[in-house]
């Protein structure tokens, strides 16, 4: 097996060990609720956390209550984790191609220049 095997396995046994993610990004938005008596009708807003992501190109938001504002960064965290992991072992993946495409063309030059 070669280096480049090792490199990819590993990644693809990190990978088995991935938590719940989520592929949208966190974000923090700041709102007025429409009551006119209410301090964010003076200038204060309320704050709030939403998730976004892109669905068929368009950004869709869900809101994050704050008792899961921990968890889902988590799992934002995760996913970036995740897609990390990913490239690298798409890479790993392509070098193990590149390495095997040069030993086989190696190879077949070696045969053709060998005496029969």
């Amino acid at each position: 097996m070669s280096r480049f095997e090792v490199r990819r396995n590993a990644k693809l046994k990190e990978l088995a060990k991935a938590k719940p993610f989520v592929a949208a990004s966190l974000c923090q938005v700041k709102r007025r609720c429409g009551n006119p008596r209410c301090r964010c009708a003076q200038g204060q807003p309320h704050q709030a956390h939403v998730l976004t992501r892109k669905v068929r190109g368009k950004t869709r938001t869900i809101h994050v209550p704050k008792e899961l504002l921990q968890e889902v960064r988590a799992w934002v965290e995760e996913y970036a984790r995740v897609k990390r992991l990913v490239a690298e072992a798409s890479e790993a993946g392509l070098a193990i191609l590149r390495h095997r495409s040069i030993a086989r063309m190696a190879a077949a030059a070696n045969r053709r220049s060998s005496p029969r």
